[in-house]
């Protein structure tokens, strides 16, 4: 009987990784209906998620770079990766720097499913996990000795999904001379001098666009592990690049330019994991925006400040800030237009 895990064991080192490395022993068959997978988050070399499907006594396996699809429509490169033990269903930790898949591993998810093709080439499966679920179909592309696959998503997102946008502009400030008169219907942030930008976070990869519709990405390649840290979770986000430097001084982030005082402060939240929010009220933008608990060595969310205008004004002043954005609580996200739902006050 052929052993399916000799690759595997060829690539590891008991003594030298917590991976399970089970000795050469025969296929265990599980009961028709049974059949498990996991999903583990792999940060190694780069972000990936593994799928593991259990068939024929090991675990068929997969390297996704993006995750599987949540919607219909696309397709995500799956590289075929060797058979895994049993055992690695339940495996999660840090493999050793060095080691094969050196970096951290975790249980993203796991469950059963239904197979309803299984071919050298194509593998057809419906999930059932705690936080996957859906019809998924795997095929071979050819090449790299058929290690080339795809996996599409066959059958409809739950219901209320929404895709994320390929686009939305910036909503803008009206200028005002003065703080509005009824305060407490308004939220309060600091305005700051930088370069506005829309971030789409998706599969821990990141798409960073200007006000132009520009795409900015590369400009900036210290903001893209904000994008592996915030993974799995897919996001659409507003905010403003800057440098502040130690005297607390804050110019815009132009440069490509990698350093302690470079930031990215997100002050919207405009789609998250299917769920479209411009239509959703800024106070409750903000609290969705602050349960993200976004916080990273170059990147953050500042503090608003709802109902106090005057406070508000006399923190930018002391700041050094040019003024505050006052925001109506009840005030939807009006893409690519200046409303006055928005004011722009000057600290003086």
């Amino acid at each position: 009987m052929a052993d399916r895990l000799e690759e595997y064991r060829r690539k590891r080192d008991a003594a030298r990784t917590p991976e399970p490395v089970p000795p050469e022993r025969p296929r265990r068959r599980r009961k028709a209906g049974e059949a498990r997978f996991v999903i583990q988050q792999h940060h190694a070399r780069a972000l990936h998620w593994d799928l593991r499907l259990e068939h024929d006594g090991v675990l068929a396996s997969w390297a996704v770079p993006r995750g599987l699809p949540r919607d219909t429509g696309r397709n995500h490169l799956a590289v075929h990766t060797e058979d895994h033990p049993m055992e690695y269903l339940d495996f999660h930790g840090e493999i050793p720097a060095g080691e094969y898949g050196g970096g951290t591993m975790t249980v993203h998810d796991r469950g059963t499913y239904q197979c309803e093709k299984w071919r050298d080439d194509e593998v057809i499966v419906v999930l059932h996990g705690a936080r996957t679920s859906g019809r998924y179909v795997l095929f071979a592309t050819g090449g790299r000795d058929g290690r080339d696959w795809m996996v599409r998503r066959t059958d409809p997102p739950p219901p209320g999904w929404t895709s994320m946008p390929e686009l939305v502009r910036p909503m803008h400030p009206t200028p005002s001379g003065r703080l509005p008169g009824d305060s407490a219907e308004w939220g309060y942030e600091l305005r700051w001098d930088g370069v506005r930008a829309m971030a789409y976070v998706s599969g821990g990869r990141l798409r960073l666009l200007s006000e132009t519709d520009e795409d900015v990405t590369g400009t900036y390649p210290w903001l893209r592990d904000m994008a592996e840290a915030l993974a799995p979770t897919e996001a659409v986000l507003d905010g403003v690049l800057v440098r502040i430097d130690s005297a607390g001084r804050v110019r815009p982030a132009r440069t490509g330019r990698a350093g302690p005082d470079a930031q990215f402060l997100l002050f919207d939240l405009l789609w998250l994991e299917g769920v479209a929010s411009l239509d959703v009220p800024y106070a409750q933008r903000r609290e969705l925006l602050d349960g993200l608990a976004l916080a990273g060595p170059h990147w953050q969310t500042p503090p608003w400040f709802p109902g106090t205008g005057a406070e508000a004004l006399d923190t930018a002043r002391g700041q050094g800030l040019p003024g505050v954005v006052a925001k109506r609580l009840d005030s939807v996200y009006e893409p690519g237009r200046r409303s006055r739902r928005w004011l722009s006050i000057e600290a003086g």
